[in-house]
């Protein structure tokens, strides 16, 4: 730390931290009660500290993020599963192989955004995905692509994962609460857009619907991309036929197929104030 940049005469914790691990050996340094609070992970774990533990995961991005001047972000979610093109044939099922191609799409659709984004000489637009691969990957990768940089959201999952090669290294968080993470990918989204995928991928896309949809977020650009395969897994009509949903809750997204018709339509797309009544209630 930059003592310059300190707003208090007070001894930096980063000096009584170290200083810690510099004491005497004896039964009472050795007990875990001595261990300074905020440098004891045994004690950060316990299940009384999740509330502090929420707040570092909110505060800790947020900050990563202002520091590197980040000040709004399009949204990719999409697929884990979803093969580039030329590794198609790796695919479990023949459908997601067919799905490769918004690989190439998700992968097309973040580098033009990312050339905009550079264009303006701030960083606004910046892409932000899920950090892992599939759809995830294409997306940091066509930052790459750019010449700019992304932002990757990761999870720790019970089983191995890391993420993927293409997300800036500095803008690459990982998380314990998925509920802060979803936080993290609306906090300063202009645009969200919405690639085939799974379970993960429709929650996300839902939980971001029944926010604008209640009025809990302002209404941005929301593009699903693959008109085809959102008509066959979403009977769409059926939900406002229903009334479980209003007609005009369908005016809240957008299919599109491809990157530069997504492109086209984010520019054009006419924004709605934050709705103050849920239509057809």
């Amino acid at each position: 730390m930059n003592d310059d940049s300190r707003r208090h005469p007070f001894r930096d914790s980063h000096q009584d931290r170290e200083q810690s691990h510099h004491t005497p050996d004896t039964p009472q340094t050795r007990s875990p009660a001595y261990r300074l609070a905020f440098d004891d992970s045994d004690f950060m774990c316990r299940e009384e500290l999740r509330p502090v533990r929420l707040q570092l995961e909110l505060l800790k991005p947020e900050m990563g993020l202002d520091e590197h001047g980040i000040n709004s972000t399009v949204v990719m979610f999409g697929g884990a599963r979803i093969p580039e093109p030329a590794k198609k044939d790796t695919a479990r099922t023949q459908t997601l192989a067919d799905l490769s191609c918004y690989y190439e799409e998700a992968r097309e659709f973040a580098r033009l955004m990312t050339l905009k984004s550079m264009e303006t000489g701030n960083k606004d637009n910046v892409i932000v995905t899920g950090g892992g691969p599939g759809v995830m990957e294409a997306g940091s990768r066509g930052a790459v692509d750019a010449g700019g940089v992304s932002v990757g959201l990761n999870i720790v999952l019970p089983f191995e994962q890391a993420p993927n090669e293409y997300v800036t290294p500095e803008l690459c968080f990982n998380f314990h609460y998925f509920a802060i993470r979803k936080m993290h990918f609306l906090m300063r989204a202009k645009a969200i857009t919405v690639f085939p995928g799974g379970f993960g991928t429709l929650d996300e896309t839902f939980e971001a619907l029944t926010l604008i949809q209640t009025g809990r977020m302002e209404p941005v650009p929301f593009l699903l991309f693959g008109k085809e395969f959102w008509e066959k897994i979403i009977n769409w009509e059926a939900l406002a036929e229903a009334g479980t949903i209003s007609a005009d809750d369908l005016d809240l997204f957008r299919f599109v197929d491809t990157a530069a018709e997504a492109v086209e339509v984010i520019e054009n797309w006419d924004i709605q104030p934050p709705r103050k009544e849920v239509p057809g209630r």
